[in-house]
């Protein structure tokens, strides 16, 4: 069976996750110590015990997932399971590329580091703000954006399922297209609690930081194809890499895209590999026909049968 895997993105941590995995495995201890070094903080004091307000800040969230993320996916490994795809939204696309051999666990971390210290700072720089709007059209939600002609931008920033759309942009702005979406037939328009207006373009400084040091490292070819956020479309080319992370920034998320082209091209099933459910669920939005389960304990990853 061709399976999937996916890696989840911010929004998805918990105090506590992966301490199973450093308790019980000798990869997850190294790799943990490892993070310790790489990060220049006891990260795993932050991810084991919070508290919870610490660990929802923009630059510890995204390593936190990461390593969390890869270590499951190193372990799945290991027991001999192969996926025949790999997609990740947002931080998951670079836990993705991890587990693809794109870069080793270290180089992912140092630019995750990197991409969440200059989205916060961006955030800091120029405030923003995005809100998910539920139950309307995703191109009645562009459209709205586009249409905007007010102070300050908001665009369409994540495509999560259908009736599903995160948007971005200034405070006032994103404020503005909440009320014109419930005004416009939306169920729900509800505020996020993010240190920024990710994926549009006030990511700039942040995208401008991380082109400089993805240009300055070597990206390799990934060996399991791997479904850009930014085209929803199988890369494994390292020479492309560099671009679809630098312009994943400032671009929208193609979630629902990327879960319909991977099962049109012939995926069978899907595993999110990280914590939480966020992409399970997503994806029994998005086709409920193909099965999905999800990996984020030693206690499931012990009950599978290989």
């Amino acid at each position: 069976m061709n399976t999937a895997w996916l890696f989840p993105g911010q929004a998805s941590q918990k105090v506590g996750m992966g301490h199973d995995l450093y308790q019980n495995t000798e990869l997850g201890k190294s790799y943990f110590d490892l993070a310790n070094s790489i990060m220049g903080c006891d990260i795993q004091s932050i991810i084991f015990e919070g508290p919870r307000k610490t660990l929802k800040q923009t630059q510890y969230t995204q390593p936190a997932i990461y390593i969390v993320s890869v270590i499951i996916g190193k372990l799945l490994l290991k027991k001999g399971l192969r996926p025949a795809a790999l997609a990740g939204h947002s931080l998951g696309e670079y836990s993705a590329l991890a587990i693809g051999e794109a870069f080793d666990f270290a180089t992912g971390l140092n630019l995750v580091k990197l991409r969440a210290e200059n989205m916060a700072q961006a955030g800091r720089l120029q405030s923003g703000s995005m809100a998910a709007i539920i139950g309307l059209d995703e191109y009645r939600v562009s459209d709205l954006c586009q249409d905007y002609s007010g102070e300050g931008i908001v665009v369409a920033a994540n495509f999560n399922s259908p009736g599903q759309v995160v948007i971005s942009g200034t405070p006032e702005a994103v404020t503005t297209i909440m009320a014109t979406a419930k005004s416009n037939g939306a169920r729900m328009a509800t505020q996020l609690n993010v240190s920024g207006a990710f994926h549009s373009t006030l990511m700039a400084p942040a995208r401008e930081a991380l082109a400089v040091e993805l240009n300055s490292i070597q990206i390799s070819d990934s060996i399991y194809p791997i479904y850009a956020n930014v085209n929803a479309q199988p890369n494994t080319l390292g020479v492309k890499i560099k671009d679809l992370l630098i312009r994943q920034l400032e671009n929208p998320v193609l979630w629902s895209q990327t879960i319909t082209s991977m099962s049109n091209q012939g995926m069978e099933s899907f595993i999110e590999v990280g914590p939480g459910k966020v992409l399970q669920g997503l994806n029994k939005r998005i086709n409920p026909q193909i099965p999905v389960s999800g990996i984020e304990s030693i206690a499931q990853l012990e009950a599978l049968n290989v």
